[in-house]
């Protein structure tokens, strides 16, 4: 089928009853990311596509949004054979897609981004008014609302999904590709998201949702469809399964469902912060006056969403980041002013937020980042020459401990998964008997699978009395495995509450600015 053979539907005309992949074949050099694949979405409904990272979700959803070209295959629209060369030709079709890292422009408007690529009707002058009343119009139906005027840097992170939605409607789209939608939202946020794409589905669209979160799919789908190496291993009505059905789907074996986290003796404060302030990268204000304890044998969960002080925490107690005022106490000592080496002799241990580029270098061995830290010091090197049999026996090692899944301990760490990276960096960070731990997003990205197996090494040293920081944007793993958590808004703790007693409703309020104090109790 030539180009000039797809089906094409005027933007904003475009209508999907019913769109069929059938036997869709991706291969990458060395990879068969699909094999076989059949998926269908229909009108009015929504199709949960599940898998562990690398299961093939993405690179199929490419091949819809013509992103990516199938070696074998057909897509079907409406009973129809089309080709899909380019994203161009997917929103033609009427099928948009919403990436989990936006593709706004901060500079611009609202109008702006929602006009951008498309012609004005009054060229060669531009048509913004009429674009930003058909925004309004839009708005109001799905329960969108967002300023046509505002420009994209003055808006919360569910503000911006919102314009990504419109942007997409705006052009016609009946089919939605939603990948991570819910990933940088609140609790809140998800339910107001949640309630669109009910009224979207009410409507007639189809929406395809992509998702690690196990709740969520379980909440918003009607259908869902499970990827295991490249193959589909299910396709079921979402009222017949369960979480646990649908995480041994997706690992090919039982998954522990909520961690076991037992009882554990806390002891003496190891991590303490006093009135702790620094400014962003774009010099304004990061954190403002932060106090928090983290005890020997105890999780501190920081719960925030994305942007509100988080990586600057991090980075000050790292030693990466001066602060502007404020201390940092290590087991009694303030360590303020010490840099990353020096507080690594004080046995902080540090997961960082980008495992990729702050958490190791990418052309190095496996062998050669798990001894990163400790390289120039005994057993690894003896008078400036390093010992390669002390340190490739240690690597071999902890490759087993870990569980790292490489082909050898020679080779690069680029060529890993995202899960066997994050081993690599637990392998050295735990390695060495850390008596406090920063933990930053340590299982953003990662399947089931390696959430599970992050969480249990987080626990475990839990157990050996590791003060823990755990900071994260996913408040079902700050639940799960957290003591205390810690609420992060604009730099400000907002409040600090017991584990067990916390809701997400609770945390996602003071998440969005509203204190314990001003909350309304739920009746």
């Amino acid at each position: 089928m030539t180009s000039s053979d797809t089906l094409r539907v005027p933007s904003g005309q475009a209508k999907i009853a019913h769109l069929e992949m059938k036997g869709i074949v991706k291969r990458f050099p060395g990879v068969l990311a699909n094999d076989q694949v059949d998926f269908d979405v229909r009108a009015g409904e929504v199709h949960a596509l599940l898998g562990e990272n690398g299961a093939g979700k993405s690179t199929l959803m490419k091949v819809l949004y013509g992103m990516y070209e199938p070696d074998e295959g057909e897509i079907w629209l409406n009973g129809e054979a089309v080709r899909i060369n380019s994203p161009v030709d997917a929103i033609a079709l009427g099928i948009g897609m919403i990436h989990q890292h936006f593709m706004l422009v901060d500079s611009l408007t609202v109008a702006e981004n929602v006009a951008l690529g498309l012609p004005s009707s009054r060229r060669p002058l531009t048509d913004l008014d009429r674009v930003s009343k058909r925004i309004l119009e839009l708005a109001e139906i799905y329960g969108l609302q967002v300023d046509p005027e505002a420009q994209i840097w003055q808006l919360a992170v569910g503000q911006r999904q919102r314009v990504e939605i419109i942007k997409a409607l705006y052009r016609g789209a009946a089919l939605l590709i939603l990948d991570e939608p819910t990933a940088v939202l609140t609790p809140q946020e998800v339910d107001e998201f949640f309630t669109t794409i009910r009224q979207m589905v009410k409507d007639g669209h189809a929406i395809i949702f992509i998702s690690h979160k196990l709740h969520e799919v379980l909440a918003i789908s009607n259908r869902v469809t499970v990827l295991r190496d490249g193959k589909r291993i299910d396709s079921r009505e979402t009222a017949s399964v369960t979480k646990a059905d649908l995480a041994r789907m997706m690992v090919g074996r039982e998954v522990m469902m909520k961690p076991d986290r037992a009882n554990v003796e806390q002891g003496e404060v190891r991590l303490a912060l006093r009135n702790l302030h620094a400014q962003s990268n774009r010099e304004t204000p990061a954190l403002r006056g932060v106090d928090l304890e983290v005890r020997a044998g105890e999780i501190l969960g920081l719960a925030g969403v994305s942007g509100n002080g988080q990586r600057e925490l991090a980075e000050v107690i790292t030693g990466l980041r001066q602060p502007t005022e404020g201390q940092v106490f290590l087991e009694g000592k303030d360590v303020t002013a010490l840099r990353p080496g020096a507080l690594t002799a004080q046995m902080l241990a540090y997961i960082p937020e980008e495992r990729m580029k702050d958490g190791m270098i990418q052309g190095f061995s496996v062998a050669e980042n798990i001894v990163l830290r400790d390289h120039h010091r005994e057993p690894f090197s003896h008078s400036g020459f390093l010992l390669l049999r002390v340190i490739a026996n240690y690597a071999d090692r902890l490759i087993k401990r870990f569980q790292v899944k490489t082909p050898s301990r020679d080779t690069p760490a680029k060529n890993l998964s995202g899960g066997n990276i994050q081993k690599v960096v637990l392998a050295r960070e735990l390695s060495r008997e850390p008596r406090v731990l920063v933990a930053a997003q340590p299982s953003r990205g990662l399947d089931i699978g390696a959430t599970e197996y992050v969480h249990a090494r987080l626990l475990e040293q839990r157990q050996q009395g590791t003060a823990i920081l755990l900071i994260s944007e996913d408040l079902d793993e700050i639940l799960a495995i957290s003591d205390r958590i810690a609420v992060i808004y604009e730099g400000h703790i907002m409040g600090i509450v017991d584990s067990h007693q916390a809701t997400p409703e609770q945390l996602g309020l003071l998440m969005a600015g509203v204190k314990e104090d001003q909350q309304v109790p739920v009746a």
